[in-house]
């Protein structure tokens, strides 16, 4: 599919129709609303059918470089409008995190608190645990969407949870 649309712009069609949805969905997640998320997600794919000449199969899956081109366009949005990020916070996320959190935390305080700890992340460390906890992917996928190796990708979500227990620790 992705050889066709290189060779004929037409045949790209297949291409938004299989992956608009997890897109749309990646980035609503992050601007948190509707038609923001449907003009961003329009930028995507234009940015992906304008260089899909550079896309080149280096043992990353296509998504991933959709993916990254997604959270380039969701970066460009938050720094060209100066706007601060949404994090969304449902149950399971909540449950993931204290899993990882368990020695510090009691669910409850964990559900109180973590809007806060969020708040107080970089940039860097709210990215990899959203991609990791909230978008659930696995190492290798986040590693792809990053651009790092996935042990790389393993070393900053650690990190980023260990900072993250200091904070609940200090909050608490």
């Amino acid at each position: 599919m992705i050889r066709q649309a290189q060779a004929n712009p037409e045949a790209f069609r297949p291409l938004y129709e299989k992956y608009f949805k997890k897109i749309f969905l990646f980035v609503l997640h992050r601007v948190g609303d509707k038609a923001l998320t449907a003009d961003i997600t329009s930028q995507v794919f234009l940015k992906a059918l304008l260089h899909l000449d550079r896309y080149a199969f280096r043992g990353l899956p296509f998504s991933a470089w959709l993916f990254r081109i997604a959270l380039n366009e969701c970066h460009d949005f938050f720094r060209k409008y100066k706007r601060h990020r949404v994090v969304s916070l449902d149950e399971h996320t909540i449950q993931n995190l204290h899993e990882e959190l368990t020695a510090a935390a009691r669910q409850e305080d964990l559900e109180q608190q973590l809007p806060l700890i969020l708040q107080q992340l970089s940039a860097d460390d709210l990215q990899i645990i959203e991609l990791r906890y909230f978008d659930q992917r696995p190492f290798r996928e986040v590693a792809d969407i990053l651009g790092i190796s996935e042990t790389y990708a393993k070393v900053k979500v650690y990190r980023a949870l260990d900072r993250m227990k200091k904070l609940f620790l200090k909050t608490t």
